[in-house]
């Protein structure tokens, strides 16, 4: 079992794929649990008393302070016992990798992942590609702080959906993108480190709730929490019940595992010992029990995606967590053989993995054999299965490399912020229309309309779902130059990029030079140069946009989507009322169209405008002036001014 369980970890922690479901390793690390205390016998690699490391390449650094790991509970009345009637906090859990941040008089010192607990890797020339982790805070001396490194349901959903490889999870994609070395393909990922604990400040800070006001203050924006002052069974049901909650209706964004709690009194909780890499009094690790439930597979559905074909059990409906549970995804052909699926008929048993994502976890019995298409589902091409980008996962892909499936990441990206930013179109919803045949084109996307009430019919849908979808399109009609061009996918066409070729032809003209230009009357001349000379471009971005558009499939598309849609032409910075300053906009807008058209005047006058509050933000434009939202919040800690709409038109504006 211990070595079962090790394996296990070792590829979770480092991200190569789930040898087992966090249900099947927490039953598994109970029953090893038991045998110990029973037999009185603990193995040196036992995992119980042992801390699973992440293996990051890297130059190795002993922590400071040890980040030890947490006992673990179930049970409402055990987290009672613990507290012993002292006030305790209760906050999330999350589902991430550990890093330690090391501020030195208000700078970024280091950041080092967890590790074994004792030594981690230090990695921060990474910091700059990780969310939530600003360079300076207002803060002088020394400050350590202890956070978790986690990606959102959404933004999972999102890259998984332009990525040519599988993550079987959040937190398994989070592990693995520590690996890479590139800080902008790292910033893709879209990681935030959310502090979780402060370790260390040169201030006198008597409770855990002042630390973490500490750390609001200074700029970094902490963990959700709850003060339960006396910890009873009941209310620290209650309390548990209202955090549940959150969990189970989505409002919490990042992945959970559970609660931590811990105690108010920072220095009663450093009085406990330390067991193994468990110190008794730091804290504790409330985990869900998991519910299951036993019923019948109907079918197997095989869902078109990026990278393959993934097969989705359907089964005989079933209530878990107070909603009605009826389909779940395999991930791969691997997952189905480990868990040994077959066909209709099938016995398994099925839960929602942290209360949200259905899993099937066992079966318990095999009726038939899984049947493996041959064919695509969507475009009916030949399907083979290949061992994966790591050769071992097996997993089923279309051959037919046009295949509007295979396409997938191209759709995504044409919906996202960055391009025609329609709102409702990520993840799994744009997928499930590109497999029912409605999306082959980008031009596509604006007639779903005419599947309205097809939409609305199906699972989790609804008529206002459907609605909501058909409104975003319809207000997607009007959108920038720029954001149409990135969102084309034209090779090497960021938005920095398409600024540059839009501040020196239009649309319509930049087309048609690319035309002209990859078709010269003049063989000797260098055609594929011709937009080589904007500053910014270059000969190799110019030749990648030229040959895009030398295909006439590409520019059929062009042509298609220009029919449906309205461009703002561009405008380069015109003015200097803005120069050299740095803006950061929230909230809603009244004198402007709205937010991206404030964006665009800001950098037509000179400025620029970044998506979060640093110490090099010049001014956050809000019009709620005196909430506390966590940019003002963090506005006020680093002494950025904050600015209405109106302020700033009359300071800035026309």
């Amino acid at each position: 079992m211990a070595a079962q369980l090790n394996e296990a970890a070792d590829a979770y922690y480092n991200g190569r794929g789930e040898l087992m479901t966090d249900f099947e390793w927490d039953a598994l690390f109970d029953r090893l649990k038991a045998l110990e205390d029973e037999t009185g016998v603990v193995l040196d690699e036992s995992p119980t008393h042992r801390v699973s490391a992440d293996d990051v390449a890297g130059q190795k650094e002993p922590h400071e302070y040890p980040a030890l790991s947490l006992a673990k509970t179930k049970k409402v009345a055990d987290v009672a016992k613990w507290s012993e009637g002292r006030p305790i906090w209760l906050s999330w859990k999350l589902d991430g990798l550990t890093l330690v941040v090391t501020y030195e008089n208000g700078r970024l010192a280091k950041v080092v992942t967890r590790g074994d607990g004792h030594t981690g890797t230090n990695i921060t020339h990474l910091a700059p590609g990780i969310g939530g982790i600003p360079r300076t805070v207002a803060c002088g001396g020394h400050l350590v702080v202890r956070g978790e490194a986690v990606i959102s349901y959404a933004d999972f959903d999102a890259f998984c959906a332009q990525s040519q490889e599988e993550y079987a999870n959040p937190r398994n994609l989070a592990s693995g993108s520590l690996t890479l070395k590139d800080v902008d393909e790292l910033r893709q990922r879209r990681l935030r480190w959310i502090p979780f604990t402060l370790v260390h400040a040169d201030e006198p800070l008597a409770s855990w709730g002042a630390c973490m006001d500490h750390l609001e203050k200074v700029g970094l924006s902490s963990v959700e929490r709850e003060l339960v002052r006396e910890p009873t069974v009941a209310a620290l049901q209650g309390a548990i019940d209202r955090w549940t909650e959150k969990v189970t209706s989505k409002a919490n964004p990042y992945p959970v595992d559970g609660l931590v709690v811990c105690y108010d009194d920072v220095a009663y909780a450093r009085t406990g010992s330390v067991t193994g890499h468990h110190a008794t009094r730091a804290g504790l690790a409330f985990k869900w029990q998991d519910e299951t439930a036993a019923t019948e597979l109907e079918r197997i559905e095989w869902s078109c995606a990026v990278a393959s074909i993934s097969p989705v059990a359907v089964f005989r409906p079933v209530q878990l967590e107070g909603t009605v549970v009826k389909r779940a995804s395999l991930c791969n052909i691997s997952e189905c053989e480990r868990l040994g699926i077959g066909g209709k008929g099938t016995g398994i048993e099925v839960i929602k993995a942290n209360k949200i994502i259905p899993k099937v976890v066992k079966v318990t019995k095999k009726v038939g054999a899984l049947e493996v298409p041959s064919r695509c589902p969507v475009c009916g091409a030949a399907t083979v299965v290949d061992g994966g980008a790591d050769g071992v996962t097996k997993r089923l892909q279309c051959t037919n490399p046009t295949c509007a499936a295979r396409e997938l990441r191209k759709f995504m990206r044409f919906v996202s912020k960055d391009g025609m930013d329609i709102d409702g179109l990520a993840g799994e919803t744009l997928a499930k229309f590109v497999n029912r045949g409605w999306v082959r084109t980008f031009g596509d996307i604006y007639r779903l309309g005419a599947h309205r009430r097809e939409i609305a019919e199906m699972e989790g849908f609804g008529e206002r779902s459907a609605e909501k979808i058909v409104a975003a399109i319809e207000a997607a009609r009007v959108r920038g130059a720029p954001q149409f061009l990135v969102a084309l996918s034209i090779p090497l066409c960021g938005i920095d990029v398409a600024k540059r070729l839009l501040g020196a032809y239009g649309v319509k003209d930049l087309f048609a030079k690319a035309r002209e230009s990859a078709h010269p009357a003049d063989l000797f001349s260098q055609g594929e140069d011709v937009f080589a000379a904007i500053d910014g471009i270059g000969p190799g971005k110019s030749s990648a946009f030229v040959r895009w558009c030398a295909d006439e499939k590409n520019m059929a598309v062009v042509e298609d989507v220009l029919s449906q849609v309205t461009l703002d032409e561009y405008k380069a910075a015109a003015g200097g009322r803005c120069n050299g300053l740095v803006f950061v906009v929230t909230g809603d807008v009244h004198h402007y169209a709205n937010r991206d058209a404030l964006k665009a005047y800001v950098e037509s006058q000179g400025g620029k405008v970044a998506g979060s509050v640093s110490s090099k933000t010049s001014f956050l434009i809000n019009n709620d002036v005196t909430s506390s939202s966590s940019k003002n919040t963090k506005a006020k800690a680093l002494g950025v001014p904050i600015i209405s709409e109106d302020e700033f038109v009359s300071r800035f504006g026309s």
